[in-house]
């Protein structure tokens, strides 16, 4: 089974997630900004998802993280939770 891992921040707006992406864009250290912004207990590890397998996230994540390329940051990517930047860091 395929897996991947990958690195995330949760914010409540996607006028948020936007800005912050442009932080990123612009030369910001993706876990920095996550440690600094993000609303999920994963900004502790600067957003870090660790390693899992299709199904094991929420529909919209696995979207992204099966498909998208790596080391780029995705989004804004809604879910229930509310708007995520996704950063793919591997995956095989």
């Amino acid at each position: 089974m395929v897996q991947a891992t990958a690195r995330h921040l949760l914010v409540d707006t996607e006028q948020q997630c936007e800005e912050l992406k442009q932080q990123i864009l612009g030369g910001a250290d993706f876990g920095d900004v996550a440690k600094a912004n993000s609303s999920c207990p994963s900004s502790a590890q600067g957003g870090d998802l660790g390693s899992f397998g299709p199904g094991m996230m929420v529909k919209e994540f696995d979207e992204v993280v099966f498909n998208a390329p790596l080391n780029e940051v995705q989004g804004p990517v809604k879910t229930q939770f509310g708007y995520h930047l996704l950063e793919v860091t591997s995956r095989g």
